[in-house]
This record gives C-alpha cells, sequence and structure tokens, in this order.
C-alpha cells in the first residue's frame, strides 16, 4: 500500500480476527504506514469495517475512524458474520479487503439455563450443564429459588438426587427463609420429603416467620405427607415466631381440613392452645367458617369458655362476624354436653 497522502491504494488485508465470545468478535489491520500519521490528518488513511447483512447481503458501516481495531458486540450465539475492511485515502478513493467469515461461540452454561432445565423436567440437560461445572448446583434464580427448590416442589425426585449429586445443599434458604423441605411438604411429594431427610434435611429449621416444614405441611394439606412427618419425629405442636401459631392453627385458619386436624391432635396439638392475640384454633377456625373443622375442635376438647386477650369469646365472634351456621353448631355441642 502507498504511504498516506500519495494517492495510491493497494487491496488491504482482510481484518484480522482477535478475541471471539458469544456475543462479541475482536477486528484488528495492521498497515504500518498509516500507524506512523505523519502530517495533517487530512492526509491519514481512514478505515471503516463493514458487516455483511444475511437477508440482503449488502454491506453496511458499522464502524468508521483511525483507530487499527474495533469490537462487534451486542451478536448472537453461534451465528456466522461476514465482515471486510474499507481503506479510504486524503483523496477520496478506497479499496475493499478481501472478505472475512467468523463464528461468535456457544453461549455459555448459566443458572438461567439449569434452572430452565429443571422447570422443563429435563435430566439429561440438567446432567450435562452440571457436569461442564461452569454453572453451580445452587446457583439461586431471580425469586431466591435454588434448583433444588424448584424441583422439590415440582415433586421432580430424579433431579432432586442428580442437583443433590452435584453438591445441591438441602439447607439453603429462599430470601423468606424457606427451604426444599418445607416446599416439598407443602406440595405434598412424599417421595421427595422422604429422600431429602435421608440427605440431612431437619425438621428443626425455620424460615423467617418461625414456621417448620409442619406448619408448611399444614397450608398444603397433604394428610400423606403430615402422617409419614409424624412417625419420623417432625414436632406438630410448635408455634411461629410472628403470631405465635401452631400447624393446627394454620389448618383452622387455611384448609380447614378435618382429617389434617385429626391428625396433628391424635398426634399431641393443643386444641386450647392460644396465638399471639389469645385466639384459639377454634376462633380462628370459627372466623373462617370452618364448619366440619369446627365440630371436630369442640369434640376433641376445645374450650368454648376461653376468651381472647380482648375478653372476647368464641360466641361472640361468631355472632358479631355473623357465623350463624357455626353458632347453631356451637349451640348444638353446648347442648348435647351439658
Amino acid at each position: 500500500m502507498g504511504a498516506p497522502g500519495q494517492g495510491v491504494i493497494l487491496k488491504p488485508d482482510p481484518p484480522v480476527v482477535g478475541k471471539v465470545t458469544h456475543h462479541s468478535i475482536e477486528l484488528y489491520w495492521d498497515i504500518h504506514q498509516a500507524l506512523q500519521r505523519k502530517g495533517p490528518s487530512s492526509q491519514w488513511l481512514k478505515f471503516s469495517i463493514e458487516e455483511e447483512d444475511v437477508k440482503t447481503r449488502a454491506y453496511g458501516t458499522i464502524y468508521s475512524g483511525y483507530s487499527r481495531q474495533h469490537v462487534v458486540e451486542g451478536l448472537e450465539p453461534s451465528t456466522q458474520y461476514r465482515f471486510r475492511l474499507k481503506v479510504t485515502g486524503c483523496n477520496g478513493e478506497y479499496e475493499y479487503s478481501p472478505i472475512v467469515a467468523v463464528s461468535t461461540t456457544r453461549e455459555p452454561m448459566s443458572g438461567e439455563h439449569l434452572h430452565r432445565a429443571v422447570t422443563m423436567n429435563d435430566e439429561p440437560k440438567v446432567t450435562s450443564i452440571l457436569q461442564t461445572g461452569h454453572v453451580k448446583a445452587d446457583t439461586p434464580d431471580k425469586f431466591g429459588l435454588s434448583p433444588l427448590m424448584v424441583a422439590a416442589q415440582k415433586g421432580y425426585l430424579r433431579l432432586v438426587e442428580i442437583l443433590i449429586d452435584h453438591g445441591a445443599d438441602v439447607k439453603q434458604q429462599d430470601g423468606s427463609g424457606k427451604n426444599c423441605l418445607m416446599l416439598a411438604c407443602f406440595s405434598g411429594h412424599l417421595d421427595v420429603v422422604q429422600y431429602l431427610r435421608k440427605q440431612g434435611a431437619s425438621w428443626e429449621s425455620r424460615d423467617k416467620g418461625g414456621c417448620t416444614a409442619m406448619h408448611w405441611a399444614a397450608d398444603g394439606g397433604h394428610l400423606k405427607v403430615i402422617q409419614w412427618m409424624i412417625t419420623d419425629g417432625c414436632e406438630v405442636d410448635v408455634k411461629d415466631n410472628c403470631s405465635e401459631w401452631t400447624p393446627l392453627m394454620r389448618v383452622s385458619a387455611i384448609t380447614g381440613d378435618p382429617d389434617v386436624a385429626q391428625c396433628l391432635i391424635k398426634a399431641g396439638a393443643n386444641v386450647n392452645a392460644k396465638d399471639s392475640d389469645g385466639k384459639t384454633p377454634l376462633m380462628i377456625a370459627t372466623l373462617n367458617s370452618h364448619e366440619r373443622l369446627v365440630r371436630l375442635l369442640t369434640e376433641k376438647g376445645a374450650d368454648c369458655s376461653i376468651k381472647n386477650q380482648y375478653g372476647i369469646s368464641i360466641m361472640d365472634m361468631a355472632k358479631a362476624f355473623n357465623r350463624q351456621n357455626v353458632v347453631s353448631i356451637l349451640e348444638e355441642m353446648k347442648n348435647k354436653h351439658s
């Protein structure tokens, strides 16, 4: 190539490919005469990098200036791109280099890929991602859930096994303090619960509200899971840290399931336990119109004469909130035992 200012432009070599990633390509060119940049800038050679449009096959300028390198960014992974260098002299004459074709690399595996594979229950994909060693098994998603928590909640036992085999921590908690055991208990996946227990998951763990796995199991209302938890030594009458609710109170508030309640009571749950406001399971069941549970609790010894810390009785509550159906049950049970 002629020196700058002589008006002689020879065909340049194609750009040299430098570092390539899944989203960028580095191009540089080494035109020695241009590096001297002698004389005024108006006599310097000007360089342009042009990229081919795959649809139109036309070339468009993506860089223009006096540098000898440019990084093309924002590219798609595993995709081929074609570039050429244009050298323009001070008199406006120019020459194009031959085309250089280069492909971006594959997108590296990330926690997002792992979570997507777990959600799809794709065992081979989960295994292949973890075997790369680039993604940790405990990488949380945007909600703070680990892949193991997601698999446990969905009941994907084989994925739970794979994740633990690759180092997933059964004790890891999300932002609210829940762990994989709590999520499996809530969702009713007994096989997952049993496996997690074998892997060291503890019944003693509490979330940030002080709830245990039994509280979450009560919320889910899965009787077989609760029955097995009891046989495995899980405490049934523990109180949380916020409202001092027991699992039986959670049943009284949420599901109203008399079978689950009876299971808890048989295992030692106190039917007359009081929360931080002095409410009993019977009061909570009344406020939530769980008629069958109200009847069961009274049959199991719930004391209708107990008042909360404001001096309000169960009958007062039922009448104040127009729970006429519960009033009838309470009067019936009172007459039955009088």
